[in-house]
């Protein structure tokens, strides 16, 4: 099933991702277990193509970013420039 691009970008979030995870020095698989702990099962390679922009993020799953992160929801906010 194809998807809707949000001025042609699979997701917005992507930079935002994967500096904070950079940030942390965390791993795709240190940030993938702190994300199993709250129930989300995203594995090492879905977050290397959420931070490549070439997989969604679902709400439940950018919720969960945020927490293991310490992203401000204001942050994602920014990330829309709406004209």
């Amino acid at each position: 099933m194809p998807y809707k691009l949000f001025n042609g970008s699979t997701n917005i979030v992507s930079d935002l991702i994967a500096k904070r995870r950079k940030e942390k020095n965390m791993s795709y698989s240190d940030l993938s277990n702190k994300l199993q702990l709250l129930g989300i099962s995203l594995y090492k390679n879905d977050l290397f193509l959420i931070e490549k922009n070439r997989r969604i993020v679902r709400d439940f799953e950018l919720i969960a970013l945020c927490q293991v992160l310490d992203i401000d929801y204001n942050e994602l906010s920014k990330l829309i420039e709406f004209e």
